[in-house]
């Protein structure tokens, strides 16, 4: 079977960016998802469509077909007064790097990096950690088979359910790729 919209797939892959692997899914353990259902990039599922058991892959995607140019009014400072909870900072939470979900004056949670700390200021990176980055993948097909109706109602690990986007994690800030 060839992978299509509403496919489940199962791939080996890995991610390299700048000369590094930062990301990689084994045979034994590899990603799995419904083709055509938003989970990942769409550039990624133009390269891997029609592809069947045991196809190689080798493909890069642009910043733009990925996660985006990085956006510099995405870095934001902020008071490091809104980071205290009854008083106080949790140890810890505040070193560059760390990965801190930050709520919108509309209620969407969106995730930032800390990328620099001052006394009284807490510069937050609000773009994905792979904005403006080439992506270079290589896998192969490890399985291709049709959704049930259940996996296509409730997604393939019930993500649907479980945290209520009804696919579109956009909305949510759910953990889809």
């Amino acid at each position: 079977m060839n992978i299509k919209d509403n496919a489940v797939v199962a791939l080996s892959y890995e991610l390299e960016v700048e000369g590094e692997i930062v990301d990689k899914a084994t045979a034994e353990n590899p990603l799995d998802f419904i083709f055509g259902q938003g989970y990942l990039l769409p550039a990624f599922e133009a390269n891997v469509k029609d592809k069947t058991v045991g196809d190689k892959y080798d493909f890069t995607l642009t910043p733009e077909e990925g996660y985006g140019a990085f956006n510099p009014e995405s870095v934001i400072e902020l008071p490091k007064d809104i980071f205290k909870i009854d008083g106080v900072i949790k140890e810890g939470l505040l070193t560059v790097g760390n990965l801190i979900p930050m709520q919108t004056q509309d209620g969407r949670v969106l995730p930032g990096r800390v990328a620099e700390v001052s006394d009284d200021k807490v510069k937050m990176d609000f773009n994905h950690a792979l904005a403006g980055k080439t992506l270079h993948f290589t896998g192969e097909v490890i399985s291709v088979r049709e959704a049930t109706e259940k996996e296509l109602a409730e997604g393939l690990h019930g993500e649907r359910v479980s945290h209520g986007c009804s696919g579109d994690c956009s909305s949510c800030g759910g953990g889809c790729h």
